[in-house]
C-alpha cells in the first residue's frame, strides 16, 4: 500500500464499494416495530435477562432526597394538603406543589437552590409547561408555566440562563409573574396538561372536555389570553352557562392523562373509565381540534391479538385490568403502529390511527414518512408482560415457573408506567415481590445476531427485550428522561435528521427531544455519537437518576476489571465477533461518546482483543472445500458435484472495521454535501440561491475527529506490525504491496486474491455435513494469502477513513470562508453539480475530485485574488496539512504561481512585471500536470509574456503522455487516440493565444479580472511580433503533433506568410500529407510531386477542396523557397485535382490559373541560373512544353463547356417561346446540355474526350477544327476527316446566317489553325463549297453576295496569302474538279477577278508603305500620274499573265455575252492597267 500520508484512488474506490455495501446491508436489515411484535407473536423467548456475571445493563448512579423546604411545607400541612409532583426535563427542573405554592429544583445535581412560586389562595390542581409562542413575549422568556387552580388559570414566564463558563445550559431558572396572562377558570376544575412543540396548550377538565389555552399580546377588544372549548357541543356550551356544574347530576367521565404526537399530530386522550379517544390537530398542527375515533371497550380486546403467550402470564379473570398509562410511537420505531397502551397487569396494546396500516402493507423506504390521515383508532398486537423476577439476572430463554405454586397469583401489579423511544418502565407492587422497578428495552445482542443472517431474514426477526430490576422504596410517582446536552443534541439531529427523518424537520420540537428518539434505534447503531441514556424517577421517598449501560459500556467495565477470560469470550459469543471487534475498535481509538475518557487499560485492552484471533477468528474460505458432500443420493451413484470456487470470509476484526466505518460514515454517506436555501426553477435560477454546507461545522468536527481518531490507531497498529499486520510482514513480493506501498501491480496468479478481495464480509463459516472426499482437497488459498487479502482490504479501509477526515476538513473550512461567497463566480452547471454532490461521491469518485479541486481554487482565490484577504502561505498550510490529497505540494506551486501572476498584474514596472511573471513561470515549470492552464495562460497573455503560453502546455502534454504514445501507431488504437485528445486540450491553450492576437474574440472562461495595465490595446505592429515569437517558440519544440497542431491553426487563422516564413523543416512533409488521402494511389502521386523528374499524368487524383489550401501553400512555399519546378509540379495537381462533389471542384477558371501559373513557374525555372541537375533534366524533357499543351487543352474544354451551356440555354429560350409539338423534347436536350457541361465542370478531360465525348456528339464543328489541328492529326492520306469536318461546319455556318456566317467562320477558324502552309487547308473543298452556296443564294434571291466576299474570306483564312487561294481557284477551274454548270465556273471567274483586284492593291500597297484599306482611299481620291510609285514587277507579271488566261475562260463559257461581258472586261482592265506606265490609273 501507499505510505502514510498519501492515498492511492483505487483503494479508496475499493473501500467505498465495501462501506457502501455494508450501509445497504445494515439499512435493508432495519425492521419496523409492527414486523418485530407480529414475528415474536410466535417466538418462546421473548425477554431474557443480561447474565449476571456481566456488570449490570440499569444501574442507578444517584439519588436525592425531596428538597427540606418542600419536605417542611408538606409537614406543616399535616398531609392533608394538596400535594402534586412532575418533571419538566426541558429546563432539567423537578417540581412539587404543596396546596397553593410551587417549588423547583434541579434534579440531576443538587445546586442548593429550591425556588418557590406562590400564587393565588387556592390550591394548585395541575401544572404544565409550555415552549412558548414566538413573538409574544420577552427573548429572555422561553417557556411558559401553566398553573391552574380551581377558579383561575395562571401563565407564568420561565426563564432559562446558562452559567458563566457556558458549559451548563440550564444553571439558572427563574420565573417571571405575567399578571395579564391569568384568567378565571369558570368553574371547571383541570385535570392534565399538555403542549404541542408550536406552543399550543391543552388543557383537560374534571367535566370530560378539553380546552386550549390562547394567548397574544393583545390589540383593541380582543383578550391577551382566553380559554376555549374545544370539545363540547353548542348545546352543552349554553348550558354551562346556565345552569351551575354543581347542579349537574350526568355520569361525567374526566380526562386523567393526554399524549401529543408532534409528529402526526395526533392528541390522544385516557378517561378515568379507560376510553382512548383520538383527536387530529391539523396536517401541519394548527388546525381545529377534531376528534376523530373513540375506544369504549379496548381492554375486552385484549386477547384477541395477543398471540402465543406463556401460561404463567395470563391474569386471573377475577382482577381488573386497567389502563396504566399512554404514549405515542415516533416514526423511528413504526410507521404504522402510533399508540402503544400500557396495562396493569403488565401488558402492551399497541394501535394504529390507519385502516390500511399493518404487515401486508407496503411500508415505503427506509426512514420514509406516513402522511396517511388517522381514521380509525383499532388495537394491532397486543405483548405479552414480563415475566416475575425476569430481572434477576437470568439465562437465555423464557423464566422458569415450575417452582412456583398454581394458587399462587403470578401477575404483574403495575402502578404507574412510563414508555419512551422503545424502553418502557414498570412500578411493580405484585404481593408475591418487593416493590420494584422493572425496565424493559431492546435486546441489542438479539440485532447482532441477525446481522449474519443476510437481508432475505429482516421479516423473521421477532421483538427480544432485556428485563431489569431495581428494588424502589415508596412509589414510583413520575419518570422522564434525561435528555442530551444541547451541544450533543443539535450535533446528532443535524447528523441524522435527514437520514432517519428523511428531513422533516419539526420546526418546533427542540433537538434534545430530536435526538432522544435515536434511541429506539437500539444502541449498536447509536453508541458511538449518543451519551448513555438516562432517565429520573421521581418516587414518595425521593428521586433517582438510573443509567443505561450500552453494550459498549459492558464491554469496558469487563475489560477494565481483570474480568475471567470466559466472560469476554461469552460477550462475544453472544453478540457476534464482528460487533464485538467493533465496539472494541471503538474503545481503542477511543471514539465511543463517554462521560469519562476511556483508561489506557481499557483501550490497551480492547485493542488486544480487537487483534486476538482467538475471539475475532482467522480469515478463511467459506465452505469446506472445492467439493460438495459427495454421499450418492439414495437409489443412485453420485460422482461428485462440482461447486463454484470458495470465496474467502474474512475474520470478525474486518467485519468489524466495516461496521465501524459505516456507522461513522452513515449520516455522510450518500447524502449531498451541500443543500440549497431557496427554490430552483431552472439552472438560471442559481444565481439568487445560497449554497450552503448540509451539516453545520460542529457535526463536521465531531465526526472529523472520530474518523481521523480512528485511522490514526489502525495506522499505529500497521506501524507497530499488530495482529496480521504482522503475519503478512515477512510474505515478500507476494503482499509487498500491502505494507511498503510500492503500488505494483500483482502477477496473473494474483489476479483472483483481487477478485475475491472484498468478495465476503459475513464471519459465517459453514460446516461440511456428512462425509468427506475420499482426495484430498487443495485450497485456492494458503493462510498467509488469506491474512494477506484481509490486511489489504483493511489498509482500503484505513485510506477510506483518512481520506473522509480530509473531507471533512476541506468542507469545514469552505464552510468557514462562506460557500456561496465562494462559489458566486460559477456557472449554473458547477453550482447544480455541486448541489447533487454527495459525500461518497467527494471521497470516491473523479467528479468529486474536480469539483473539490474547483472548490479549493475559488478558496485560493479568495486570498489571492484583486482583493485578496492575505498569502498563499496563510491558507496553504491549513489544506496542506488538514487534506493533503486534496491540496497538494503541486497545487501549493500553482497558487504561488498565480500570487505571483496577481501581482504582476497589480505592478506599474515593465521590468518587475517581467520578473514576477517568470518567476510565476518557474514555479508552473515544476509542476505542469497540476495547473489550471487555461486560467494561468490567459493571464501570462494579459501580461504579453508569451514563452509561458507557449512552453507551459508542451509541458503539461509531455506530462500527460510522457510515453509518447500519441506519436507510437503500433499501440492500441484507442490508447493513441486518448493520448492524442489529452495532448490537444494543452494545445488549444497556444491556440486561444494565437485567436485573441489575430483580434478573434476568445472566450474567457475563468480567472481573476485582469488589471488595466495588462489590457493594453496592441498595435498591429506589437500583434505581429507576438505572433512570430509564439511560432518560432513552437517550432523550436520537437512535439512532432503540436507541430501539425500549430501549422492547422496558422491556416485557419489566415496567418499564411508566418507560416510560410517561420515554418519548421517539417513543413513541407505537413503540407504535402494534409493535403493527400489516405490510398496508395494518392500517396504515389504525392512522391511524384516531390520528384520533378517524374511525369504528371498519373498525379490526376481526387483531393477536396479542403485539402487544397495545403497544396496551394505548398506552391507558395516553393516560390518563396525559389523552387519553381516542384512548385509547378504543385499547382499541376491543384489543376487536375477530381472531385466527386460539384461543390468541391474547383471552377475551370481556377483550374486554368493553376496551370497558367504552372508555366510561369516552368519558365522561371528556366531562366533562373544555378538550377539542380534534375530540375535541367526535367526542363530537359519538355517540362514546358507539357504545361502548355496542358494549358491549351484546358482552354478548349472551357470552350466546350461554355458551348453548351449556351446551347441549353439557346434551347430553353426557344422552348419558351415556342408552340410546336417538337418543343417536347427540347427540355430533355437541355438537361442533357447541362448535365455535359457539368462533367466538363467536374474534372480536367483528354483531348480525345473531349473531342468523342463532346464537340463532335453536339457537333460543336469549329472546336473539333481547332483539336484537329492542334493535335497535328494525321489520321489519313488526304486528310478526309478533315475536309468532312469542314464542310459540316460550313454546312452548320450556312444554316445559321447564310454566306455571310459562313466567311466568319472560314475568316475566323482558318486564321487560328493555318500555320504558313496551304496544303494544311482543304481550300479546294471550301471554295468549292462556298461558291456552290453562293450561287444558289443568289439565284433564288434569298441573299445578296458579292464577288469579293468569298475570296476575302479566304485570304484572311490564310492569313493574306494571294497564292494559295489562286491554285485552289486555278484547280477548280483547270478541270481538277468537275463543275457543273457553266454559271458556277462563271462564278468562280467572278471570284478569281475579285482576288486578283485584291492582290494588285495590296502590291501597291506594299509599294506605298501603306495598307491595303490605305491604297484603296488612296486610289480612290485624287491621285498624282506622275508619282512615283514602285511595283513589284514580278508580281505584276504574274497578275497580268492570270488576267489573261481568265479572259480566255470567260470567253469559252456557253452562257450570253450579257452575262459575260463583265467579267471579261474585268479582266481587261485590269490586264491593261498592269501594263500601262500608270498601273493604278483606272482604278
Amino acid at each position: 500500500m501507499s505510505g502514510d500520508n498519501e492515498i492511492v484512488m483505487r483503494d479508496v474506490i475499493n473501500a467505498g464499494i465495501v462501506v457502501s455495501d455494508r450501509i445497504g446491508r445494515d439499512v435493508s436489515l432495519r425492521i419496523d416495530l409492527e414486523d418485530a411484535l407480529e414475528a415474536s407473536r410466535y417466538a418462546s423467548h421473548p425477554y431474557t435477562a443480561q447474565p449476571r456475571e456481566w456488570p449490570p445493563l440499569v444501574e442507578v448512579v444517584d439519588s436525592w432526597e425531596l428538597p427540606s423546604v418542600l419536605i417542611e411545607r408538606y409537614n406543616a400541612s399535616s398531609g392533608e394538603g394538596t400535594a402534586l409532583c412532575g418533571i419538566f426535563p426541558e429546563i432539567r427542573r423537578a417540581w412539587a406543589s404543596v396546596d397553593n405554592t410551587l417549588f423547583l429544583w434541579r434534579f440531576d445535581k443538587w445546586d442548593g437552590h429550591c425556588p418557590e412560586y406562590s400564587g393565588d389562595e387556592q390550591a394548585i390542581c395541575v401544572v404544565g409547561l409550555a415552549k412558548v409562542k414566538p413573538g409574544i413575549f420577552v427573548e429572555a422568556i422561553q417557556y411558559l408555566l401553566i398553573l391552574a387552580t380551581p377558579v383561575e388559570l395562571i401563565l407564568v414566564g420561565v426563564c432559562c440562563s446558562a452559567s458563566s463558563d457556558g458549559t451548563d445550559p440550564y444553571a439558572e431558572v427563574s420565573l417571571q409573574p405575567l399578571p395579564d396572562y391569568t384568567i378565571p377558570s369558570d368553574g371547571v376544575t383541570m385535570t392534565c396538561i399538555s403542549s404541542t412543540d408550536k406552543g399550543h396548550i391543552f388543557l383537560a377538565g374534571r367535566d370530560g372536555h378539553i380546552y386550549e389555552l390562547q394567548y397574544s399580546t393583545g390589540s383593541g377588544w380582543q383578550k391577551r389570553c382566553r380559554k376555549l372549548c374545544l370539545t363540547a357541543s353548542i348545546g352543552s356550551v349554553i348550558s354551562r352557562w346556565v345552569v351551575p356544574n354543581v347542579f349537574k347530576f350526568g355520569a361525567v367521565d374526566p380526562i386523567v392523562e393526554m399524549v401529543i404526537d408532534n409528529e402526526r399530530h395526533i392528541l390522544y386522550a385516557r378517561t378515568e373509565e379507560m376510553k382512548i379517544q383520538m383527536f387530529s390537530l391539523g396536517e401541519n398542527g394548527d388546525g381545529p381540534l377534531k376528534k376523530v375515533a373513540e375506544e369504549r371497550n379496548l381492554i375486552n380486546q385484549r386477547d384477541s391479538y395477543g398471540g402465543r403467550q406463556p401460561a404463567g402470564s395470563r391474569a386471573p379473570r377475577s382482577a381488573k385490568i386497567t389502563i396504566v398509562s399512554i404514549a405515542s410511537l415516533s416514526l423511528l420505531e413504526s410507521k404504522w403502529l402510533h399508540l402503544v397502551v400500557v396495562l396493569s397487569d403488565g401488558r402492551r396494546m399497541y394501535l394504529s390511527t390507519s385502516s390500511s396500516g399493518g404487515n401486508n402493507s407496503t411500508a415505503g423506504s427506509f426512514g420514509g414518512l406516513n402522511h396517511q390521515k388517522p381514521n380509525c383508532l383499532k388495537v394491532v398486537t397486543t405483548r405479552p408482560a414480563p415475566p416475575l423476577g425476569a430481572g434477576s439476572g437470568l439465562p437465555f430463554g423464557a423464566v422458569s415457573l415450575a417452582s412456583r405454586s398454581q394458587s399462587e397469583d403470578m401477575s404483574l401489579k403495575i402502578e404507574s408506567a412510563y414508555y419512551s423511544a422503545g424502553t418502557l418502565v414498570l412500578s411493580d407492587s405484585s404481593p408475591s415481590t418487593v416493590s420494584s422497578l422493572l425496565i424493559v428495552n431492546r435486546d441489542s445482542s438479539a440485532q447482532s445476531s441477525s446481522s449474519s443472517l443476510g437481508p432475505g431474514a429482516r421479516s423473521s426477526r421477532p421483538l427480544r427485550e432485556l428485563v431489569s430490576s431495581l428494588p424502589i422504596e415508596g412509589r414510583m410517582l413520575f419518570v422522564a428522561d434525561v435528555l442530551p446536552l444541547p451541544d450533543t443534541a443539535a450535533a446528532v439531529q443535524s447528523l441524522y435528521l435527514q437520514l432517519e427523518f428523511c428531513g422533516y424537520d419539526n420546526s418546533g420540537e427542540s433537538c434534545e427531544r430530536t435526538s432522544g428518539k435515536l434511541w429506539a434505534r437500539g444502541d449498536l447503531s447509536t453508541q458511538h455519537i449518543l451519551p448513555r441514556r438516562r432517565i429520573v424517577i421521581f418516587s414518595t421517598m425521593g428521586m433517582m437518576e438510573v443509567v443505561f449501560n450500552r453494550p459498549v459500556d459492558v464491554l469496558r467495565r469487563l475489560l477494565e476489571s481483570n474480568s475471567p477470560r470466559s466472560l469476554l469470550e461469552d460477550f462475544f459469543s453472544r453478540f457476534g465477533s464482528g460487533e464485538s471487534a467493533a465496539m472494541c475498535l471503538m474503545l481503542a481509538a477511543r471514539i465511543i461518546y463517554t462521560e469519562t475518557l476511556v483508561s489506557n487499560v481499557a483501550a490497551e485492552r480492547a485493542a488486544e482483543a480487537y487483534e486476538d484471533p482467538r475471539l475475532v477468528g482467522v480469515p478463511q474460505l467459506e465452505g469446506s472445500g472445492a467439493f460438495s458432500n459427495t454421499r450418492a443420493p439414495a437409489g443412485g451413484f453420485s460422482m461428485g458435484q462440482v461447486v463454484q470456487e470458495a470465496e474467502p470470509v474474512f475474520s470478525g476484526a474486518h467485519e468489524g472495521l466495516c461496521l465501524c466505518s459505516s456507522r461513522l460514515l452513515l449520516p455522510l454517506w450518500e447524502l449531498p454535501v451541500f443543500i440549497s436555501k431557496g427554490s430552483i426553477a431552472s439552472s438560471d435560477a442559481f444565481d439568487n440561491v445560497v449554497i450552503v454546507c448540509r451539516l453545520p461545522g460542529e457535526s463536521m468536527q465531531i465526526l472529523e475527529d472520530k474518523i481521523r481518531s480512528l485511522e490514526k490507531f489502525l495506522r499505529s497498529r500497521r506501524n507497530q506490525r499488530r495482529g496480521l499486520y504482522g503475519c503478512v510482514a515477512g510474505l515478500g513480493d507476494l503482499t509487498g504491496s500491502i505494507l511498503v506501498g510500492t503500488g505494483s501491480d500483482m502477477g496473473a496468479g494474483d489476479r483472483s486474491m483481487v477478485r475475491n478481495l472484498f468478495g465476503s464480509y459475513a464471519h459465517n463459516v459453514e460446516s461440511n455435513e456428512g462425509g468427506s472426499s475420499n482426495k484430498r482437497r487443495r485450497l485456492p488459498y494458503s493462510s498467509a494469502e488469506l491474512a494477506a487479502m484481509e490486511v489489504r482490504a483493511m489498509e482500503c479501509i484505513r485510506q477510506l477513513l483518512r481520506r473522509c477526515g480530509e473531507a471533512l476538513f476541506l468542507l469545514q473550512l469552505l464552510a468557514q470562508h462562506h460557500v456561496t461567497r465562494l462559489i458566486q463566480n460559477f456557472d449554473a452547471n458547477i453550482k447544480q453539480a455541486l448541489v447533487q454532490l454527495t459525500f461518497r461521491q467527494l471521497v470516491c469518485s473523479e467528479e468529486g475530485d474536480r469539483l473539490s479541486t474547483r472548490l479549493v481554487s475559488a478558496l485560493m482565490e479568495h486570498y489571492t485574488g484583486p482583493d485578496g484577504r492575505g498569502t498563499v502561505d496563510d491558507i496553504s498550510g491549513r489544506l496542506r496539512d488538514g487534506c493533503p490529497s486534496y491540496y497538494k505540494e503541486s497545487d501549493y506551486k500553482f497558487y504561488l504561481a498565480v500570487e505571483s501572476l496577481e501581482r504582476a498584474a497589480a505592478t506599474l514596472d515593465a521590468g518587475e512585471r517581467e520578473n514576477l511573471a517568470r518567476e510565476a513561470f518557474s514555479y508552473l515549470s515544476k509542476v505542469p500536470e497540476s495547473a489550471d492552464l487555461r486560467t494561468v495562460c490567459k493571464r501570462f497573455e494579459d501580461l504579453r509574456f508569451y514563452e509561458a503560453v507557449v512552453l507551459l502546455p508542451l509541458q503539461k502534454a509531455q506530462a500527460l503522455d510522457p510515453a509518447g504514445d500519441a506519436f507510437n501507431e503500433q499501440i492500441d488504437a484507442g490508447i493513441r487516440e486518448l493520448a492524442l485528445a489529452q495532448r490537444e486540450q494543452c494545445y488549444e491553450i497556444i491556440s486561444s493565444a494565437l485567436h485573441s492576437l489575430k483580434g478573434e474574440a476568445s472566450k474567457r472562461e475563468f480567472g481573476s479580472p485582469i488589471r488595466p495595465i495588462a489590457q493594453s490595446t496592441l498595435d498591429q505592429t506589437s500583434r505581429k511580433k507576438f505572433i512570430r515569437q509564439i511560432v518560432q517558440l513552437g517550432v523550436q519544440s520537437s512535439d512532432r503533433v503540436f507541430h501539425q497542431h500549430l501549422y492547422r491553426t496558422l491556416i485557419d487563422l489566415g496567418l499564411e506568410d508566418e507560416l510560410l516564413g517561420y515554418g519548421g523543416p517539417d513543413l513541407v512533409p505537413f503540407l504535402q500529407n494534409s493535403g493527400r488521402e489516405p490510398t496508395n494511389e494518392v500517396h504515389a502521386a504525392a512522391s511524384s510531386v516531390a520528384s520533378p523528374t517524374s511525369p504528371l499524368a498519373h498525379a490526376r487524383v481526387p483531393a477536396p477542396s479542403n485539402q487544397a489550401k495545403y497544396f496551394e501553400l505548398l506552391a507558395r512555399y516553393y516560390v518563396l523557397k525559389r523552387q519553381h519546378v516542384l512548385a509547378a509540379h504543385v499547382l499541376v495537381r491543384l489543376a487536375e485535382r477530381r472531385s466527386t462533389d460539384a461543390g468541391d471542384a474547383p471552377p475551370l477558371e481556377q483550374r486554368r490559373q493553376y496551370l497558367s501559373n504552372a508555366v510561369l513557374q516552368a519558365k522561371s525555372a528556366h531562366d533562373t541560373d544555378g538550377m539542380s541537375g534534375s530540375a535541367r533534366g526535367a526542363l530537359d524533357n519538355g517540362l514546358l512544353d507539357l504545361l502548355e499543351g496542358k494549358l491549351a487543352v484546358l482552354q478548349f474544354q472551357i470552350k466546350i463547356k461554355d458551348e453548351l451551356e449556351a446551347m441549353a440555354s439557346r434551347l430553353e429560350a426557344s422552348t419558351s417561346t415556342s408552340e410546336s409539338g417538337s418543343g417536347e423534347t427540347s427540355p430533355d436536350m437541355s438537361n442533357i446540355l447541362r448535365e455535359k457541361a457539368k462533367e466538363l465542370s467536374m474534372e480536367l478531360k483528354s483531348i480525345t474526350q473531349l473531342y468523342n465525348d463532346y464537340a463532335v456528339p453536339f457537333e460543336i464543328w469549329e472546336l473539333c477544327l481547332e483539336m484537329l489541328y492542334f493535335a497535328s492529326y494525321s489520321g489519313d492520306a488526304d486528310s478526309s476527316i478533315v475536309r468532312e469536318t469542314w464542310a459540316r461546319l460550313i454546312d452548320q455556318a450556312l444554316m445559321r446566317g447564310g454566306i455571310a456566317e459562313a466567311c466568319a467562320v472560314l475568316k475566323r477558324v482558318g486564321s487560328h489553325v493555318y500555320p504558313g502552309d496551304g496544303a494544311v487547308l482543304p481550300f479546294d473543298t471550301i471554295c468549292l463549297h462556298l461558291e456552290k452556296a453562293a450561287l444558289e443564294q443568289v439565284v433564288s434571291g434569298a441573299e445578296s453576295v458579292g464577288d469579293e466576299d468569298i475570296p476575302r474570306a479566304l485570304l484572311a483564312a490564310c492569313k493574306g496569302a494571294v497564292e494559295p487561294v489562286l491554285n485552289t481557284y486555278d484547280q477548280l477551274l483547270s478541270g481538277g474538279t468537275v463543275l457543273p454548270t457553266p454559271n458556277l465556273r462563271l462564278r468562280l471567274l467572278r471570284s478569281v477577278l475579285a482576288l486578283l483586284r485584291e492582290w494588285a492593291l495590296c502590291v501597291f500597297a506594299q509599294g506605298m508603305g501603306t495598307s491595303v484599306t490605305g491604297a484603296s482611299l488612296i486610289l480612290g481620291g485624287t491621285l498624282s500620274l506622275g508619282q512615283n510609285t514602285v511595283v513589284n514587277q514580278g508580281v505584276r507579271d504574274k497578275i497580268t499573265s492570270a488576267a489573261n488566261r481568265y479572259m480566255t475562260e470567260v470567253r469559252r463559257l456557253p452562257l450570253p455575252q450579257n452575262q459575260t461581258e463583265a467579267v471579261y472586261r474585268g479582266f481587261r482592265e485590269l490586264e491593261e492597267s498592269l501594263l500601262s506606265p500608270f498601273p493604278f490609273e483606272r482604278f
